[in-house]
């Protein structure tokens, strides 16, 4: 189905905010990339007032940073800032939408964000992600969910030979990383879940490849879980949600 205008007018404060974050990251890891190169370890670019220790800086031998340096830096951390900036209001106006959003349609936008950020470990951001890029669209079941999203696999098969090739990675790959990542949190926040008791009987062995493995099928699982949350109200057994706001 192609998506309205409105709809994908809608994906783009998500989309953007993922960009700005990625950007942020970049600018981040040059600065650090220079630090090391003059053997500066005490000093982060993340923390606070760090334009005003610039010129304080000394090099492993002891020396001031050169001026080209100097004046990269600078201009770094003031892409920086724009970055934050940007980030913060892009955060700001979502929450602000929220804030007016009717709440008498369940089958809304906003209310569907709200439901899915009830559940212990999902945030606004991951939940705006999942109801602009694939909830809102109509299914017509559970398998297409997951398909849509990547998380099955791809079978090669021939004749009465038949093996797996991993993901297929056909789909969304911004559900497929985020719902990955919401996987972890999930098995941190939700022990007490069913979906969380799945993964940890099935990881007993403590090995990393079998976590890596089955943290993907947790991903599908808990994908098709909230689907049916938001969809028909099913809370998925043993998850805990915050309270209405």
């Amino acid at each position: 189905a192609i998506p309205t205008i409105e709809e994908e007018d809608a994906r783009r404060p998500n989309r953007e905010r993922q960009n700005l974050v990625t950007e942020q990251t970049r600018i981040i890891n040059q600065m650090k990339a220079i630090f090391i190169r003059f053997g500066i370890r005490s000093l982060r670019p993340t923390m606070r007032k760090v334009a005003e220790k610039l010129e304080d800086l000394r090099t492993a031998e002891g020396t001031p940073l050169p001026q080209n340096t100097l004046a990269e830096l600078r201009r770094h951390l003031a892409r920086l800032r724009v970055v934050r900036d940007q980030i913060r209001a892009v955060e700001q106006e979502r929450l602000r939408k929220l804030a007016v959003a009717p709440a008498a349609e369940k089958k809304s936008p906003h209310a569907m964000v709200h439901l899915i950020a009830r559940v212990l470990g999902v945030g606004v951001e991951t939940a705006d992600m999942l109801v602009n890029e694939i909830f809102l669209r109509h299914w017509r079941d559970r398998k297409a969910v997951a398909r849509y999203a990547g998380l099955t696999g791809s079978p090669d098969e021939s004749g009465s030979r038949r093996r797996e090739r991993g993901l297929a990675r056909a789909g969304n790959v911004r559900v497929r990383s985020g719902m990955i990542q919401l996987a972890w949190r999930f098995v941190r926040f939700q022990k007490t879940s069913a979906l969380a008791q799945w993964f940890a009987a099935r990881t007993a062995d403590g090995r990393a490849g079998t976590r890596k493995t089955m943290i993907v099928a947790l991903a599908r699982k808990l994908l098709i879980a909230l689907w049916r949350l938001v969809t028909r109200g099913e809370v998925p057994q043993g998850v805990v949600l915050r309270p209405a706001s």
